[in-house]
């Protein structure tokens, strides 16, 4: 077994099967996402569109393609006829042009309202008082379908700060599953994402701890 497949094998033991993995293959050639698709993975996770789209051509049609990047209106068009989750809405005006390409491919776009829950700038979201309002009027957007939540912790060592600022999105999940009839809890990634899943998070966001960058 070649080192990445093995490395890819450990994080997928250490994920339960309840918590859905997505490999996040920014800046990973094709080859590298065609070996660990070989050994079982089928979700994706790209932070720039470009890139998305230019891989998804290369690598078998089964595979399910997350934008988990920044998403700029004028991008959304590129990845509307077959990205299958973006996590990282984080306005109605970005909801909106997500519901109009969509429409134009006959599709309903699933999508994860980005929520700011660290306590640093680099990082951005909704929060919960704007995350509210945007899913009382999803009604109004026929052609997507918010299905739950994103959150990024601090970049920290302090593992308690983090675990407190999982908690809290975690907690306002819950309280709205069942109204929403929401389903993800995207939460985690390689450095925090054994903290997250003890927290709730029901989907992880793995990328140095399969492919050693």
């Amino acid at each position: 077994m070649d080192a990445l497949t093995e490395r890819y094998k450990q994080v997928c033991e250490s994920v339960p099967a309840s918590v859905i993995l997505v490999a996040v293959s920014k800046f990973q050639p094709v080859e590298a996402l065609q070996t660990i698709y070989n050994a079982g993975q089928r979700i994706f996770g790209e932070n720039r569109v470009q890139e998305m789209v230019d891989k998804k051509p290369q690598l078998p049609d089964d595979i399910q393609w997350h934008c988990i990047g920044t998403l700029q209106t004028n991008k959304v068009k590129y990845i509307a006829p077959f990205v299958s989750l973006i996590h990282s809405v984080d306005s109605l005006k970005l909801l909106a042009e997500i519901d109009k390409q969509a429409k134009k491919n006959n599709r309903v776009i699933d999508c994860l309202l980005e929520i700011f829950i660290a306590q640093e700038e680099t990082k951005h979201g909704l929060s919960f008082a704007e995350a509210e309002e945007i899913l009382a009027q999803q009604a109004m957007l026929p052609n997507i379908r918010i299905t739950g939540f994103m959150g990024m912790a601090s970049n920290t060592d302090n593992k308690e700060q983090v675990r407190s600022e999982f908690k809290n999105l975690s907690q306002f999940y819950f309280r709205l599953y069942e109204l929403y009839k929401l389903s993800t809890l995207s939460m985690g990634m390689s450095s925090d994402y054994k903290i997250a899943i003890e927290e709730g998070s029901t989907m992880v966001r793995v990328g140095s701890s399969i492919f050693a960058r």
